[in-house]
């Protein structure tokens, strides 16, 4: 196969396409923009679905190093109200079919498991331009120039490849998620570490929430969420670290102490992270030589399928391409027909859910999501 595929970001979907062609011997390019794999946290637990993440990254060859980085305990879920009572408490029993693992473990066997070279660290997209039958000219902010006949846009929410394909934008949805962390919790944060449990927590009221997950080492990793507009976000001085905690912690007023540690006691300063969406059934029309795969091409609510959804693009990409591999436009039609419905159902299902979460009904109408009683 002479084409050259370049992708552009090292996430999760964009590693694994690089990963499984490259199991198939087609070589790949990975251009990053972060100046190295440490460059940054990479975010906390990801639930690994049986019917997407794993099949990912079975097709990868990696099912044996991502059994070796599972957090034994982490499929165990919570519910509490704010005054703190338990509504529900589920064990990990290990039959969700769910495992819980770190994102930044699992990028990393996803880039021990490529060839020295294959992610260029460093590498800004600054511009692109169409050359004509597929080919695509790529401009770095160092100054380098690279000319591919294939381009893959993983580059996440706010991508530079998809105005080649779109002119969709994310949106804001109404909703903020501030993300904290408790260090040592079991010794210094008692009262919050029982309340948690051993693997996830909702905490749960009408337009605002707590969602927290044990990590290993003592963390606790909380996303505290807000309904609220955008001038609210506006508002708060996000350098300012006592204004914001402040500022979230007003909005808890009056929910148990043990809950409101992960506001008022975080460890790290707060960072407030506005969720935005592409169109539900984000889609276009084929362009030659050109895609995307993850939030770049479906950016949806967080409801534990992104990164599932992602790392099944990049598999699923890799597989087309290496059924069709002198007939790239085929390869990339027979992707985006199988994940168009895909992701347009996810994403109507995470909008969903965050209504579930944090609707008139939260917490119980969680409760009989659980149960099976839910009934949109």
């Amino acid at each position: 196969m002479s084409v050259h595929v370049a992708i552009i970001g090292a996430g999760l979907g964009g590693l694994v396409l690089a990963r499984v062609l490259h199991v198939h011997g087609i070589v790949a390019t990975v251009y990053e923009a972060e100046p190295s794999a440490m460059a940054r946290t990479q975010g906390g637990q990801l639930d690994i679905h049986e019917q997407d993440g794993q099949v990912a990254l079975a097709a990868a060859g990696l099912t044996r190093e991502f059994r070796a980085i599972i957090h034994p305990g982490g499929e165990a879920t919570r519910v509490l109200d704010r005054n703190g009572a338990v509504l529900l408490d589920s064990p990990d029993d290990g039959t969700t079919g769910r495992p819980e693992v770190l994102r930044g473990d699992l990028r990393c066997i996803l880039l021990d498991s490529l060839p020295g070279g294959t992610v260029q660290w460093g590498k800004k997209l600054a511009s692109l331009a169409a050359l004509g039958g597929g080919r695509h000219e790529l401009h770095f902010t160092d100054g380098s120039t690279v000319t591919t006949s294939l381009l893959v846009g993983a580059d996440g929410a706010w991508s530079k490849v998809r105005p080649l394909l779109s002119s969709a934008t994310p949106d804001y949805i109404g909703t903020t998620f501030v993300e904290t962390y408790l260090h040592d919790v079991d010794t210094r944060h008692p009262a919050t570490a029982v309340a948690a449990g051993s693997g996830a927590l909702f905490a749960l009221d009408p337009g605002q929430g707590i969602f927290a997950h044990r990590e290993a080492g003592g963390i606790l990793h909380a996303y505290v969420a807000l309904n609220r507009p955008v001038e609210w976000i506006a508002g708060i001085d996000s350098n300012d670290t006592v204004a914001v905690r402040a500022r979230v912690a007003a909005e808890f007023d009056g929910w148990a102490p043990a809950l409101t540690a992960l506001v008022n006691d975080g460890e790290t300063a707060p960072a407030l992270r506005p969720l935005y969406t592409l169109p539900t059934g984000h889609r276009w029309e084929r362009v030659p030589g050109v895609t995307l795969l993850g939030d770049a091409a479906h950016l949806a609510p967080p409801a534990g399928e992104g990164a599932n959804l992602a790392l099944l693009d990049g598999a699923e990409l890799g597989h087309a391409i290496i059924a069709h591999p002198d007939d790239i436009e085929t390869a990339l039609a027979v992707y985006e027909a199988a994940m168009f419905p895909r992701s347009a159902k996810a994403a109507a299902d995470g909008h969903d859910m965050l209504a579930l979460l944090l609707g008139a009904r939260a917490p119980f109408a969680l409760l009989d999501f659980f149960s099976g009683a839910f009934v949109a």
